[in-house]
């Protein structure tokens, strides 16, 4: 059966030299920002940057592990990989047989409440396309843009998470028994399965979002229509109070015209709402 070593940044050397792996690189896990892997001669070296379900835009779990023929070295400094190996302990007996089976366990352990974490999304982006279908539109970008951004981290990190499983799947090391590492190809299927969820949730906000743009490009022009409207209506009574408004000597009604001023205004407001009512455009 494969030792697992689980190491911090202080105590990763010594571990690594117990393991009986040689690694040219530096163990500096605030250096880690993706997940990777790189082959070398003694042993693989691989990266984990897994985001926080509470917080998928804060900080991460940041994990360095290195493997060989007989050994795995997991360092991590903020414990996550032991609770994980707890959880793995409680739900299966045989958890730890072989290399492969360890890591197959391992990887889909912390990715194993995604899915459900992707139907949380759904469903607010469900709710916010209500609220656009019902009009209630306030609020909408500050609500949709933080989902949009999440998922777009998210379709990475299982993009990564995918390419890692190939690289694993591909054994260019041979540390892995040839019958083991159909394993890996269950991690890089599960793990493209989350990321066209996580691509199909993108373009849903899109699309709602689109439908947003639509009821407010809705509400512009219902209230430029109503202002047209408006102005139409007071236009001619703008030309009527300009043309008696000149007070020329020789002009008609000059003396007892403002009831029929009024009258006449009267009449052209009442024909405007008229005709706009017979257009629908009131």
């Amino acid at each position: 059966r494969p030792s697992v070593f689980l190491a911090t940044s202080q105590t990763a050397r010594d571990c690594l030299e117990q393991a009986g792996m040689q690694y040219e690189g530096e163990i500096n896990l605030k250096d880690v920002g993706f997940c990777k892997m790189e082959t070398q001669q003694e042993c693989l070296a691989g990266s984990l940057c897994i985001p926080k379900l509470l917080d998928i835009l804060g900080e991460r779990y940041k994990i360095l592990f290195f493997i060989n023929r007989h050994h795995i070295v997991i360092v991590d400094d903020d414990e996550f990989s032991y609770r994980l190996i707890r959880r793995i302990k409680r739900k299966k007996t045989r958890q730890g047989e072989s290399k492969e089976k360890f890591i197959y366990n391992f990887m889909l352990e912390f990715i194993s409440r995604d899915l459900e974490l992707l139907g949380h999304y759904e469903k607010r982006i469900m709710d916010l396309e209500e609220g656009v279908m019902d009009g209630k539109i306030q609020g909408f970008q500050n609500a949709i843009m933080p989902i949009r951004r999440e998922l777009l981290t998210l379709r990475s990190y299982y993009d990564e998470i995918m390419d890692m499983g190939k690289q694993l799947e591909e054994n260019e090391n041979g540390f892995f028994a040839k019958k083991q590492v159909k394993y890996f190809g269950v991690i890089s299927d599960r793990a493209d399965r989350l990321m066209s969820k996580a691509s199909q949730l993108l373009e849903y906000a899109q699309q709602v979002r689109d439908a947003y743009k639509a009821q407010v490009d809705a509400q512009q022009n219902n209230n430029m229509q109503f202002l047209t409207v408006i102005s139409t209506i007071f236009f001619p009574l703008t030309l009527i109070t300009s043309w008696y408004g000149m007070n020329f000597h020789n002009m008609p009604e000059l003396k007892h015209g403002y009831p029929g001023v009024i009258i006449l205004s009267v009449v052209v407001m009442i024909t405007c709402i008229i005709i706009f009512k017979r257009k629908k455009m009131l």
